[in-house]
């Protein structure tokens, strides 16, 4: 309740021909303040937001950009998987933070979809809006900068927080990282987290590399659905955000489909 909910980060862009926010806050209180943050920075028009993935800190402020008439566009697996389940999400978080701070926000319909990466010129200045295929989740993209060599990461990069392999596809997301390093990255801006350096990539690879292979030690060795998040802690990255509850569940459904493959070969 102390910060509405306000845990994930966004960013924008500005370009000679206007302005591309990445990503658009927990609600459509959050949407206005980001709004204004670009105001205050700029007068040049807000011309897109792009929502990098489907955690709801991330998406429900689109309702404040669209009653100003700023489009919102994001992956079509994005725009499904937020009509198939985040009116949930906000009625988790209204539960949580409190209702005030989600007066006005509800579930809307994107009014652009994508399917491929590309070039993102509305700004006026050169942006790639990546998609690697599912990796953190089916729709995820990041937005890179080339101007500054800035990763608007999205999904696909944490800072000092346990990454969540919920909507993961482990092996779409490890080569996604590959394809981040061929970038000529020089900040990376996380979802959760401090602004980072380009070796992000290589801890958060780090993590998911080191859980896999210990679950699936464990799994080849007959351990139990019951032990598994005991016996595959992680020490190295105990002082992350959220290790105690996303690493435990992260052992747990990195168990089932080790054990789901094993089985169907």
């Amino acid at each position: 309740a102390d910060n509405q909910g306000r845990i994930g980060n966004a960013g924008f862009i500005v370009g000679p021909a206007g302005v591309v926010l990445v990503d658009t806050g927990t609600s459509v209180a959050h949407g206005r303040a980001l709004l204004a943050s670009v105001a205050a920075v700029t007068d040049r028009p807000l011309r897109l937001a792009i929502v990098t993935h489907t955690q709801p800190e991330f998406l429900f402020g689109g309702g404040a950009l669209q009653e100003r008439g700023i489009p919102v566009a994001m992956h079509l697996r994005c725009a499904t998987l937020m009509a198939s389940r985040c009116d949930q999400c906000l009625k988790r978080l209204r539960t949580t933070v409190g209702e005030a701070p989600f007066i006005g926000t509800a579930l809307y319909t994107p009014d652009r979809r994508f399917e491929t990466g590309h070039r993102e010129d509305a700004a006026g200045r050169p942006l790639q809006v990546l998609f690697f295929g599912h990796s953190s989740g089916p729709g995820d993209v990041a937005v890179f900068d080339e101007q500054s060599g800035t990763l608007f990461a999205g999904g696909l990069l944490e800072a000092r927080r346990v990454p969540d392999i919920q909507d993961s596809d482990l092996a779409g997301w490890r080569r996604a990282l590959a394809e981040l390093r061929r970038l000529p990255l020089k900040t990376v801006v996380p979802a959760h987290g401090p602004v980072s350096p380009p070796s992000l990539v290589d801890e958060v690879d780090g993590y998911l590399q080191a859980l896999e292979s210990t679950v699936r030690r464990f799994v080849e060795h007959g351990g139990s659905l019951l032990d598994v998040a005991e016996a595959t802690e992680l020490p190295a990255y105990a002082g992350w955000d959220e290790y105690a509850t996303i690493h435990r569940r992260n052992a747990s459904i990195a168990y089932l489909r080790i054990e789901r493959e094993l089985l169907f070969k």
